[in-house]
């Protein structure tokens, strides 16, 4: 234990109008049992009074104000080249951990020597008896959710191998940051939010890293998508959230896996087409950005290929 304490953690929170939340975070992190090396506050942008609430952090945290907002995948990103840690701890700004979060996932990745990623069990802060995500799952449409979402909250009591790990308070090692970043990218910033965390877990697993579940690290999550529903968001928030999908489809996937799932996968490229066009006529307008970055896509692909470790098809397990 001795040794392995020796191992170094740094937690990362990217801020973007998150007064209402970051003290309480803030307090939650320097109350944790194992050490924190570093914790790096990242703000993009924001116009509410959270440089203002960050003051008085200063001391404790290294906080830096971006001019214009980078998206979570670019300041994420930031932060992580900000560091040399062993371990990253991503965490959101609307999340509390319980003091022994950082400790349980620590010790769940350092008996796990394949593992790359773990996340603990994370609840909804407003109503702790149900489960926020213990995880990703992801089906045969290649649509993503939290594993256990709206569960009760004494469920999922084993710690097990995940698809991957939610970016709501994911620790990633150094060593699997480093091996799958493409062109010094972790999160892929052409995501700029939504999904980035899905396409690491893909990425992850074809290059041969496991991600894990430990029930013991608690923690409580806020949630984005709140009051008002799908309609309140920005057209640009729900452009992304409909488009990163299929950018994370032409890196990851492989045309023997679809053909396998190709039922499911139509069914839903249906259901969502007559969605678009009948309900959210301007989602479309994403196949612009969509078809400007294929190239850099593609060439992502390729990378990826060249490095993967894992057959394809053993990525079938996961698509339930």
């Amino acid at each position: 234990m001795e040794a392995s304490n020796k191992r170094t953690v740094s937690v990362h929170i990217v801020t973007y109008n998150s007064a209402e939340y970051i003290e309480d975070c803030l307090e939650a992190v320097l109350g944790q049992s194992h050490p924190i090396d570093q914790i790096i506050v990242i703000d993009n942008a924001s116009k509410d009074h959270t440089l203002h609430s960050l003051t008085k952090w200063q001391d404790r945290c290294t906080i830096i104000r971006n001019e214009q907002n980078n998206g979570f995948a670019g300041a994420h990103n930031q932060a992580i080249r900000m560091t040399e840690t062993d371990y990253c701890l991503i965490l959101n700004p609307d999340v509390v951990l319980e003091p022994d979060y950082v400790l349980n996932i620590f010790l769940a990745l350092q008996n796990h020597h394949q593992a790359g990623s773990a996340t603990g069990k994370l609840l909804f802060k407003a109503a702790p008896h149900q489960i926020d995500s213990t995880g990703l799952i992801i089906n045969k449409a290649r649509r993503a959710f939290d594993r256990g979402a709206h569960q009760t909250s004494n469920l999922f009591k084993h710690p097990e191998e995940v698809f991957g790990v939610s970016g709501a308070a994911a620790m990633y090692s150094r060593e699997m940051i480093d091996d799958i970043s493409l062109n010094g990218e972790f999160f892929d910033e052409d995501f700029f939010a939504y999904k980035e965390d899905v396409d690491v877990a893909w990425r992850a697993q074809l290059l041969g890293w496991k991600a894990l579940y430990e029930p013991t690290a608690i923690a409580y999550h806020e949630r984005g998508w709140k009051e008002g529903g799908r309609s309140s968001k920005p057209l640009f928030v729900r452009r992304l959230s409909f488009i990163n999908r299929y950018k994370m489809m032409v890196k990851n996937d492989n045309i023997k896996s679809m053909m396998k799932h190709i039922i499911p996968l139509l069914v839903y490229e249906c259901l969502s087409l007559v969605y678009a066009l009948i309900r959210e006529p301007k989602l479309l307008g994403a196949w612009m950005d969509f078809y400007r970055k294929y190239p850099e896509l593609s060439n992502k692909r390729s990378l990826i290929r060249s490095k993967q470790r894992q057959a394809s098809s053993l990525m079938n397990k996961w698509f339930i």
